[in-house]
This record gives structure tokens, C-alpha cells and sequence, in this order.
């Protein structure tokens, strides 16, 4: 089966030629020029390409509605190389962002590797850590009976973590592994990530923060959420 690839890009030309070779290479293509078209046709698709700079809505908010209501990937695509720009789209919700102009070979790259990540759990059963329970074909986090509503790279981060439980992986693993690309997203992010986790699942230190190496899966009791790497 074809994958469906959803080009939200105002720019028509340059829509087009994406969509053509897109085309020519065993997508399935189909075409948005602004938000509200992009908002009527993702759900459609099995990844999203979204253009950051749209003519009516903010790209941002068109990825984070889409992001609320299911886990189809996206990918963002940004004029200007800035860190705020890929840290933007990445806390909006996006599983990567490339940078304009890109290289067609890239671009293909990073859309297999997102939909490798999004295929990759789903054969897996699910996962149970004292009270904590994963499950990678709903993407379904709980604690106790208590649901709890993660985004997608924050379930990849702890579903990473939960598969290592007796591991510290380090922030530029957690960036290769969860981002594909760790030259992408600065450790900050991973740090935004892992706090907005922590609050999210609540009191105890499910969570271990290991000073100058990374992170590792806690106990979910009440100690330290951080230790002396060397400890």
C-alpha cells in the first residue's frame, strides 16, 4: 500500500515539483495551499509535510490540533535555520523539522525514519513498571487506573526509557533515538520533554536524572528525582 503524503505549502510551484517527484517515487500525494485546507485533509494522510509559513492559520497550531487528535506524523518545513524555529515546531507537536532549502534525498530519509519510529512499537506487547503501564499499539500511558495524555515524542521518550529499566541513556541517545536526528534538537529540549513527563506522571521518581550523563527509569517511589552520576 501507497503511503499518503499530505504537502501543505502555499507556494504552488514548488508544491507541485515536491508532489511530482514525490509521485514518481511511490507516494501517494496530496496537496494543501493553506491551514484551514491543511485542517480539512490530514486525516487522510499517513504523514504530514507542513510548510511553516502559511497564509491563514500558524503552521504551529495546524501541527499541534493535529498532533490533540491522533499520532499521523509531521514534518515541518522551515525557512530559516534557527533553533527557535525547530524547538517551536518540535513542542508544537512535529516529529522533525527540515530546513529550507533541503535535499530531496534527505527529505526521504527523515520521512522513512518517522514512519519507522511510528511502525516500530506496534508489534511489541505492552509494558508494566510497578504502577506504570505502556501500551505501544494505543500509545497509552497509565499510572495505576489513572490515564495519562502524553504527546508522541514524550510516549517515545518514555517508552524508551521503560524498554532500558536498568540503563542511563544519555541526552544525545534519547536525541538519535526519539528525533532520529540528535544534530537537530539541543539537549534543552530533551530536558523540556523529560520535565513536562514528570508532571504528567505525577509524584514519585519515575523519572532519574543523572547529573552530566542523561536519564534513567526510576522506581516511581518518593526519593530524589537526581543522582550523582557516580553514585
Amino acid at each position: 500500500m501507497k503511503t499518503r503524503v499530505l504537502v501543505v505549502d502555499p507556494d504552488e510551484a514548488a508544491a507541485a515539483v515536491l508532489a511530482e517527484r514525490l509521485g514518481r517515487n511511490g507516494y501517494e500525494v496530496d496537496r494543501a495551499a493553506d491551514g484551514q485546507a491543511a485542517l480539512s485533509a490530514w486525516e487522510r494522510a499517513d504523514l504530514v509535510l507542513l510548510d511553516l509559513e502559511l497564509p491563514d492559520v500558524d503552521a504551529l497550531e495546524v501541527c499541534a490540533q493535529i498532533r490533540a487528535r491522533s499520532a499521523t506524523p509531521v514534518i515541518t518545513l522551515a525557512a530559516g535555520d534557527t533553533e527557535l524555529e525547530r524547538v517551536l515546531s518540535l513542542q508544537s507537536g512535529a516529529d522533525d523539522c527540515l530546513i529550507k532549502p533541503y535535499g530531496y534525498r534527505e527529505l526521504v530519509a527523515r520521512m522513512r525514519a518517522v514512519m519507522r519510529r511510528l511502525t516500530t512499537p506496534n508489534s511489541v506487547s505492552a509494558l508494566s513498571h510497578g504502577a506504570l503501564r505502556i501500551d505501544p499499539r494505543g500509545r497509552q500511558v497509565q499510572v495505576g487506573d489513572r490515564v495519562v495524555h502524553v504527546t508522541r515524542k514524550e510516549f517515545d521518550l518514555l517508552y524508551l526509557l521503560v524498554l532500558l529499566p536498568q540503563t542511563v541513556v544519555s541526552r544525545r541517545d534519547l536525541m538519535a533515538k526519539v528525533w532520529a536526528d540528535e544534530w537537530s534538537v539541543s539537549s534543552r529540549t530533551v530536558d523540556t520533554h523529560i520535565s513536562t513527563l514528570r508532571r504528567k506522571l505525577g509524584p514519585g521518581d519515575w523519572i532519574v536524572t543523572v547529573r552530566g550523563v542523561g536519564y534513567r527509569l526510576g522506581s516511581g517511589g518518593t526519593a530524589s528525582r537526581s543522582e550523582d552520576a557516580g553514585r
